[in-house]
């Protein structure tokens, strides 16, 4: 098979030296280049005789957005992979029918899957039939917001039951000179970094120095779902899944906050959603 010539289009030149790496490191794939704004990146995608075959594409440009550059260029389009800084627009890069979406900072392994992504569809000879449904799409896509929308008001709290030895209601929260208690029915999700973990609720994040393993016993299993290493949902909170490539979902919260689950923590999400089988 043909090298996939590849375009990176970002506004910050780091980010697309971080590309550059990882693509170098694959076979299969060719820089096809580099562009730093949407003006150029127009100019690229509107040669279809000799334009790329895959783009890595920035949402957020301060000339034009992805989107917007996806609305100016000339049919046919390549393989779209949007890359974004906001977990948010990960659901804008799933209703265009874009190949995939990669977060920033990226990581390798998600990378490596992506590409595997990719491969599959150059081999399944589907690329023909992506390009005419994004196409088709971004005519009635409207402008991505600037700033998130307001957030829905929380659902009603479901505490965590008190089994006895078992769950905690509340955890506490440790700062110079001063502890203070956080209802876990509160919680909307705990993200990992590191040896601490955030306590995300409607208000302020809540940072306890633990990691995720440690509290695992502590979370009740009927309200608390692990969806990826570093992610645990409180399934009280979750408005909307959907299902994503690679066995992943993006999982939309009352509140707005966007969480995308991983392949191999999906068997927690299965069985929450059994719960609602007839």
């Amino acid at each position: 098979m043909e090298s996939i010539r590849t375009l990176i289009v970002d506004d910050e030149p780091w980010a697309r030296r971080r590309i550059v790496q990882l693509l170098a490191d694959v076979p299969g794939f060719a820089l096809h280049g580099e562009c730093c704004n949407g003006t150029e990146a127009v100019a690229a995608l509107s040669m279809p005789d000799t334009g790329p075959d895959l783009v890595f594409l920035d949402v957020q440009m301060p000339d034009l957005t992805g989107v917007q550059v996806l609305q100016h260029a000339v049919a046919p389009l390549p393989l779209v992979v949007f890359v974004t800084a906001y977990d948010r627009y990960a659901l804008q890069a799933f209703d265009a029918h874009a190949v995939d979406y990669l977060l920033k900072p990226i990581d390798p392994d998600r990378f490596a899957s992506c590409l595997a992504h990719v491969r599959h569809l150059f081999g399944q000879r589907q690329a023909s039939q992506r390009h005419q449904q994004l196409a088709a799409l971004l005519q009635q896509w409207p402008r991505p917001a600037a700033t998130p929308p307001d957030p829905l008001p929380p659902p009603a709290s479901r505490p965590v039951e008190n089994l006895p030895g078992s769950y905690a209601e509340q955890f506490l929260v440790k700062q110079p000179g001063r502890l203070y208690f956080v209802p876990a029915g509160q919680v909307q999700y705990l993200e990992a970094t590191g040896n601490y973990v955030t306590l995300h609720t409607q208000g302020a994040p809540h940072v306890l120095r633990t990691t995720l393993s440690q509290l695992g016993s502590q979370l009740n299993p009927a309200h608390f779902v692990r969806i990826h290493r570093s992610l645990v949902v409180n399934v009280a909170y979750i408005q909307e899944l959907r299902p994503w490539a690679h066995g992943e979902y993006l999982i939309t919260l009352h509140g707005g906050a966007h969480l995308t689950s991983s392949r191999s923590y999906s068997s927690g999400l299965q069985r929450f959603l059994q719960r609602f089988a007839s």
